[in-house]
């Protein structure tokens, strides 16, 4: 059998074609995993991702527009004007491998504007210094903590836009190692109108690259006190909300959410609040396109404490292989004084 090879020919426009779809597919291959998981562990002060609060926690975090009390602090600063009374949260996370996180803070208000004080933190328990040489220890132990501080200021400028931000002091601690650093939060909080929709867009943690301090003696005798810099764990987040289903009894808060992290791929998430006579919550959350986590739930409960009003919240998030990460958040409001 003979096989005759034809040939053709191949015109000016289907050879721009070709080249076109060439470089096509070769950028896309090159420039869209730069866009998301190639940026992963790309940026310091990883704790300051963690949510501090169970209503946001319970709802997958999915609540800079639908935060509207206390727990703003957290999520959305330009929500603190949202609520009228002044009051303090208390939040403790069970975090995995006996790690704690705890965190507090604060909110006042005063004429159309609101201040806020937050303090989180994050501590092991004390671990052994091991070398090579030396695996049940070395006699020494060192301790890997973190520190955030943020004071938060925020203003109400007509009843549908609200603005705030927060700047805060962080640090982490590691063994003889330390970094400290400044960054912000930006956000804005939009009411449309249309029903009880509402649009909301932060930036949080934002500020300049940090390189630890300090020096690591090396068993080979040498000591390392140069360090490569990172940047903190900027993320930008788009959210909207609304209630589709609204009466005296019940409340149905549904919103979605679109993050930007400076460290990972871009993703999405979606939450839901069902409220019972503004007394019994229950809440549920996913996250999309993240590696880790996935589903979370939650309740809440609002009770009267003497002269105040008193909130309990729990939450539930799943991490998959490292396991379920619970918080508790008690929150306390006290109604302002009228003249």
């Amino acid at each position: 059998m003979i096989f005759k090879l034809r040939k053709y020919k191949i015109g000016k426009g289907a050879l721009a074609v070709i080249i076109v779809l060439l470089s096509v597919n070769c950028l896309r291959a090159q420039l869209i995993p730069n866009l998301g998981g190639q940026r992963t562990g790309t940026s310091s002060f990883q704790f300051l991702k963690i949510g501090t609060d169970a209503r946001g926690t319970g709802m997958g975090e999915t609540v800079v527009a639908v935060s509207d009390d206390i727990s703003a602090l957290s999520y959305n600063p330009a929500g603190i004007v949202l609520f009228n009374e002044n009051g303090v949260t208390f939040t403790h996370t069970q975090w995995f491998v006996d790690t704690r996180l705890e965190s507090a803070a604060g909110v006042f208000h005063f004429g159309s504007n609101a201040l806020g004080l937050s303090v989180t933190s994050l501590r092991t328990e004390d671990m052994k210094v091991t070398t090579e040489f030396q695996h049940e220890g070395t006699g020494d132990y060192f301790r890997f903590s973190d520190l955030a501080i943020g004071l938060t200021f925020a203003r109400k400028m007509t009843d549908q836009f609200s603005f705030g931000a927060t700047v805060r002091y962080v640090e982490e601690e590691l063994g003889a190692l330390k970094m400290r650093t400044v960054v912000g939060d930006l956000a804005t909080y939009y009411r449309t109108g249309l029903g009880t929709s509402r649009f909301a867009v932060m930036i949080t943690n934002f500020g300049g690259q940090v390189s630890p301090t300090g020096s690591v003696n090396l068993v080979s005798g040498r000591t390392v006190d140069e360090f490569q810099s990172f940047p903190p764990p900027t993320v930008f987040r788009v959210g909207f909300a609304f209630e589709p289903w609204m009466n005296e009894r019940n409340r149905l808060t549904t919103s979605i959410q679109l993050n930007s992290p400076n460290d990972n791929k871009e993703n999405f998430s979606i939450g839901a609040e069902y409220a019972y006579k503004n007394f019994l919550f229950v809440r549920g959350g996913y996250k999309f396109n993240v590696d880790a986590e996935n589903f979370s739930g939650g309740i809440g409960l609002k009770f009267p404490v003497s002269f105040a009003k008193g909130s309990l919240d729990y939450s539930v998030a799943n991490f998959g292989e490292l396991g379920f990460a619970h918080r508790f958040t008690l929150s306390i409001l006290f109604p302002k004084k009228h003249n």
